[in-house]
């Protein structure tokens, strides 16, 4: 469980968790194209932080860099299990 007391830990612009899923209904549904997708946690410049993902195929720092951002509230607790606390700093 990701908390907001490890976010302030963490120095900006740096990829503290990452994973892949599927992208369907019961993985991180972005397109529904039922590919594997990878996804990339990163902190922000102000103390914040946010999800990037594309398919696997890319690297981490592609993702990071081009990824798309996950805006779904589901979608984010399931790649990074987290607070309340830790989640009112995503940044959407």
């Amino acid at each position: 469980m990701f908390t907001l007391e490890e976010l302030h830990l963490l120095p900006p612009n740096e990829i503290f968790a990452t994973g892949t899923i599927l992208d369907n209904e019961n993985g991180l549904f972005m397109t529904g194209s039922n590919k594997e997708l990878r996804w990339v946690a990163v902190t922000g410049a102000i103390g914040d932080w946010a999800v990037y993902c594309h398919f696997v195929e890319n690297s981490v720092e592609w993702i990071k860099n081009q990824g798309d951002k996950v805006y779904n509230e589901r979608n984010i607790r399931r790649c990074v299990p987290c607070t309340d606390e830790a989640f009112a700093y995503y940044r959407y």
